[in-house]
């Protein structure tokens, strides 16, 4: 009998009732073994300087130290840089870039005793002023963690000069901390001939793997590292992890015995990077239709105190920048500024977030400059047309259904009434004023980083039937071992419960990438069903040979096999070809077809495909408080042919709602001192279960299977959900613009905090008083 098809179902993420549970075994959770030592990183005072002396002497005799580790006791190389630059070292030794730059790691016996201990050190320092910001780092020269890239085409000069209207303007965008429920951690196991093991909360172990063995001064040979699943990660795994992995490895094998790392949530918070901040200057020419003719703009970030990721994610920043709009002219140029803040790193959307919020101001600037609907300025810059799908970094927009779904969206949540009923209460009401927008989002997919568009797993089949499943993505909540799981049960016809997800290691599948990018399912699918199809061909050519059919006479049909004329259960051809000494074991690999990208010529086709999706939301704004409400939020996301349709959903709720903190109540602070002042929940706000839009509707796209043939005609939803949030922003400047009749741009920034809305509504309002004042 046919059953439903295990692919495309929504079934529970597999380790669901163990979160309900508490019995989702993260690495703080692992049964420590006999003798684990803790450590704790003592970090420095100031943001900028010099170290002139480091006194440890109290530190060594506190109660339960074991050791104290400097830059003078790494064997390897005192890095670890995710790139070529080898500017991050693990310990600091002279310079002082940033406040809590970690100098010396204590080992003790507890960790309240390693805590109390790394409090003791006396350090000695020659302070320098600080650059914290894009303003401060541009003012001293505007020195760059990296070389910036320039994506440009056609005649941006011409363009702008032959426009009949233009404008400039800056916009600032906020940055915003990964705030994983679990923090950064590691627990490293030394083991015989120069061996360790590490289980790291990490989204990129091979880069751990990597990292340590430099560190340690051994092969990479010589180092494991296990991840079964991290409490969140964000991006803020893929780099940041190797701080943490390197110190604890280090004093492992320092010692001889495990050792355990991890830091307070302040400590984590001041120690790692976050999104980047961005200002956007811009310049735009258009006409009084509402069409962009041209666009020149600078994207400039704060990278912090070196390079980390900051390069391919400010290019990311430039390749999102258009987000669904075709622009005639475009000259778009990144400027990654160093500064003595935390070096910025990979964060959910990787620099994509940023580019389109600067490309939604844009559309905002053109339709309050000419009177036209937001709504309407976004439809006539689409892609779409003749002469009118060429991005500026050259590739061709194939898949281009941005305008499908805007219609689709705004007819099913009624949009345009909606609209007018919102523009007639503000008319009645003297303080609430409500708001409304649409934005959409297109998304590129792929790891520009061509390299990193691999995958390997390893699958084994066992004579009962069962099978083991290993691949290189990393789970952190978002459902990824699941959908892998689905794509092989349904692969071989068999039941989930057959499947054992098996914790990611370096030691089964080696050189693997980071699980971002949001090609996770992607790559790691694909590679999967690579190792199943050659376990079945094996089966098929075991079987055709056995009962002397021909091999398409042979097929996988749930919970059997059909072999010709008759079916035997799929375990029963299992244990016939171990017996006839057929190999039931796979490894698998897939690298995704059809990428390429040139840097220096800023051309190429870097994105396999494009994801989609529209949100509309509606706010609620207080304009004596400056207070506002997300009242109601309709999604309709493009995930192609979805896995696992409950998963995607909850991808793009949560994906939402972390875009919609990081635009709205997630506020950075650092003081005059470069000193991190939000770092941890009760000064910095993350969106709370109230938070969340009173209405809250999510639809899939309904019959758009991916044109590409990705893993069962799918597409990624890990980031680009999170820039559907983009409308609450909108929205909230829709609502601001009531103050003064919808006639000027409100320039709201981001994060919108109450203070931002309500300076937004003065100003505002003070454009109204004046322009009324002159006529």
């Amino acid at each position: 009998m046919e059953t439903r098809p295990i692919v495309g179902s929504p079934l529970k993420h597999d380790s669901a009732e163990k979160h309900v549970a508490g019995e989702a075994v993260y690495v703080d959770d692992i049964l420590e073994p006999a003798g684990t030592a803790h450590a704790c990183l003592g970090l420095s005072s100031i943001a900028h300087g010099r170290l002139l002396s480091l006194d440890l002497s109290a530190v060594e005799a506190a109660p339960g130290v074991l050791a104290v580790l400097t830059a003078a006791d790494i064997p390897g190389e005192n890095d670890i840089s995710s790139t070529h630059k080898h500017d991050e070292p693990v310990f600091a030794t002279e310079a002082i870039l940033h406040h809590g730059q970690p100098l010396f790691a204590v080992i003790a016996e507890t960790r309240e005793q390693a805590r109390h201990a790394a409090a003791l050190a006396k350090a000695e320092y020659e302070e320098a002023a600080p650059l914290l910001d894009v303003a401060s780092a541009r003012a001293a020269g505007g020195e760059l963690v990296t070389e910036p890239l320039k994506l440009e085409r056609g005649d941006v000069a011409a363009g702008l000069a032959a426009s009949p209207r233009r404008l400039n303007g800056a916009m600032a965008i906020g940055g915003q901390d990964h705030f994983y429920l679990e923090s950064q951690i590691a627990l490293a196991v030394p083991g015989e001939d120069g061996d360790m093991l590490v289980h790291s909360s990490t989204q990129h172990p091979s880069e751990v793997q990597h990292m340590v063995a430099a560190v340690l001064g051994v092969g990479a040979h010589a180092v494991t590292i296990e991840v079964r699943r991290m409490g969140g990660g964000f991006g803020g795994k893929e780099t940041q992890a190797n701080l943490f992995a390197c110190v604890a490895a280090l004093a492992a094998r320092k010692l001889g015995r495990p050792v355990k790392l991890r830091p307070d949530r302040d400590d984590d918070m001041v120690i790692t990077g976050k999104r980047h901040d961005f200002v956007v200057d811009y310049e735009i020419g258009f006409d009084d239709d509402g069409r962009i003719h041209a666009v020149d703009a600078v994207y400039a970030a704060r990278c912090g105190w070196n390079a980390d990721l900051s390069g391919p994610v400010t290019d990311r920043a430039l390749f999102h920048m258009d987000n669904c709009y075709f622009y005639p002219a475009v000259r778009a140029r990144s400027e990654p500024l160093r500064t003595h803040t935390v070096s910025n790193t990979a964060f959910r959307g990787f620099g994509g977030p940023q580019g389109m919020v600067g490309a939604e101001r844009f559309i905002e600037e053109v339709a309050y400059a000419t009177g036209l609907d937001p709504l309407e300025v976004r439809r006539r810059n689409l892609y779409g047309g003749e002469g009118r799908l060429t991005t500026p970094y050259h590739q061709q927009v194939e898949d281009m259904i941005a305008g499908e779904v805007i219609d689709e969206l705004e007819r099913d949540c009624h949009y345009r009434e909606r609209q007018r009923a919102i523009r007639a209460f503000n008319r009645e009401s003297p303080v609430i004023k409500r708001g409304i927008a649409l934005t959409p989002v297109k998304f590129g997919i792929s790891f520009t980083a061509t390299w990193y568009n691999q995958a390997g797993a390893l699958v084994h089949v066992y004579t009962d039937g069962t099978v083991a499943l290993n691949h290189g993505g990393t789970e952190m909540g978002q459902g990824l071992y699941q959908k892998v799981a689905q794509v092989v049960a349904q692969a071989f016809g068999i039941g989930l419960d057959r499947i054992r997800i098996t914790a990611t290691t370096t030691g089964k599948v080696p050189n693997t990438s980071a699980t971002a990018a949001s090609s996770g399912s992607d790559l790691n699918g694909m590679a999967a069903l690579d190792a199943c199809e050659t376990i079945k061909q094996r089966l098929v050519a075991f079987a055709a040979e056995r009962w002397q059919e021909a091999p398409e006479a042979i097929a996988f049909l749930p919970g059997r096999v059909r072999i010709g004329a008759h079916e035997i259960a799929f375990v029963e051809l299992v244990k016939a070809a171990y017996m006839a000494r057929v190999q039931l074991s796979a490894t698998g690999f897939y690298a995704t077809p059809k990428i390429h990208w040139d840097r220096k010529a800023g051309r190429g086709h870097p994105f396999y495909y494009f994801a989609y999706g529209a949100a509309a939301s509606e706010v609620a704004i207080d304009t004596l408080t400056g207070e506002y409400k997300v009242e109601r939020v309709d999604i309709l996301h493009d995930c192609g042919n979805s896995l696992n349709p409950a998963i995607d959903k909850g991808q793009i709720e949560g994906g939402f709602v972390q875009g919609m903190g990081w635009l709205t109540t997630e506020e950075l602070v650092w003081d005059e001192k470069g000193r991190l002042r939000t770092h941890a929940p009760s000064t910095y706000k993350i969106p709370v279960a109230s938070d969340r839009p009173r209405i809250f509707n999510v639809a899939l796209l309904e019959n758009a299977p991916n044109r590409e043939h990705t893993i069962h005609r799918s597409k990624a939803v890990g980031e680009p959900p999170l820039m559907l949030a983009i409308s609450v922003l909108q929205a909230l400047s829709d609502a601001v613009a009531s103050v003064g009749d919808h006639r000027f741009c409100p320039k709201l920034d981001a994060p919108a905090t109450p203070e931002r809305v309500l300076d937004a509504v003065e100003r505002v309002r003070a454009l109204a008083a004046a322009t009324e004042g002159a006529s």
